[in-house]
């Protein structure tokens, strides 16, 4: 085996535009910018429509720069699989200084202009955010620990917090629930991916729960998980911080993401062709979060 087929192939092109875009990994910061719009949506604070823009602009831009990052530093690992091959820097269309200096810069720029936009408090988690996806996920956590998911998904929790920092200034107990309910989420949603491209990731080293422990433990713990993740999920109408239309939907989703995990738990096949319970929860996960936050500004907006 060579060496180009283990690395990024290395290239003196000049990134396109095309290629700069896919570094911030749209689809991933897609859910990220709702999200975070939602947090500021529902805050009880009005924000001008041009700050409130620009504060999930920034938002956007600060998850971008962590993917930047993250594949300028895990282009070696994206080079092994299948998935990832097509990337910029591991199909050989962008150098890794490129990646570098344009994840650094979208990092900076956007905790700059979220300061100025919306308040320091709102800035300071923004850089949190950033760093913790980049050197405590991305450095310390993946190609360690089969915990990687667990403790980093905390990364991806932070933007509905933002988004409501940014509007009021403070955080109070709503926002700590969404974030809780995004970070016990990440867990369920990420191993039933990790299930059906467990060899991807085998090949590359990285030490994902189904590579270290085993199907049957996976689809035990993405089970186990799911009841926190629920618990959390309803906790905010429970507690009266939202009325019933958050707690409808949520009652109804949660009811639907039980029943898929059960049936993850319940399958037996061992390739990705038998899989399907994994693949459809895996794709419910994401329609579950976009709707129980959509609900989350819905209440918000026809309760007031």
């Amino acid at each position: 085996m060579t060496s180009k087929a283990i690395t990024p192939r290395s290239t003196t092109l000049p990134a396109s535009s095309r290629d700069l875009f896919a570094l911030t990994k749209p689809r991933v910061m897609s859910l990220v910018v709702f999200t975070g719009l939602c947090g500021l949506l529902a805050a009880p604070v009005p924000i001008h429509p041009v700050l409130g823009f620009t504060a999930v602009l920034c938002i956007a831009l600060g998850a971008g720069a962590a993917g930047a990052l993250n594949q300028w530093y895990e282009a070696d690992l994206d080079s092994k699989m299948k998935r990832t091959a097509n990337r910029p820097l591991p199909a050989g269309r962008m150098d890794r200084q490129t990646a570098l200096h344009f994840g650094v810069g979208l990092s900076v720029f956007s905790v700059i202009l979220m300061d100025l936009a919306a308040n320091h408090l709102a800035a300071a988690i923004l850089a949190v955010s950033i760093l913790f996806y980049v050197l405590v996920y991305t450095v310390w956590l993946k190609r360690r620990t089969a915990q990687n998911i667990v403790i980093g998904g905390a990364a991806g929790a932070f933007p509905p917090l933002i988004g409501w920092v940014a509007a009021t200034g403070e955080i109070s107990a709503l926002p700590v629930l969404l974030f809780a309910i995004i970070f016990l989420w990440t867990p369920p949603h990420f191993w039933a991916l990790s299930l059906f491209v467990k060899t991807d990731y085998a090949n590359a080293g990285v030490p994902m729960l189904p590579v270290v422990a085993g199907v049957t433990s996976t689809r035990r713990h993405i089970a186990l998980y799911t009841l926190p993740m629920i618990a959390a999920a309803v906790a905010p109408w429970a507690l009266g911080l939202t009325g019933w239309v958050y707690g409808a939907v949520s009652i109804a989703l949660n009811a639907v993401f039980l029943g898929l995990a059960l049936a993850v738990l319940a399958n037996r096949a061992t390739e990705p062709a038998g899989m399907r319970p994994e693949k459809r929860l895996f794709g419910f996960s994401i329609l579950y979060l976009f709707m129980l936050f959509a609900a989350l500004v819905a209440d918000r907006w026809l309760l007031a």
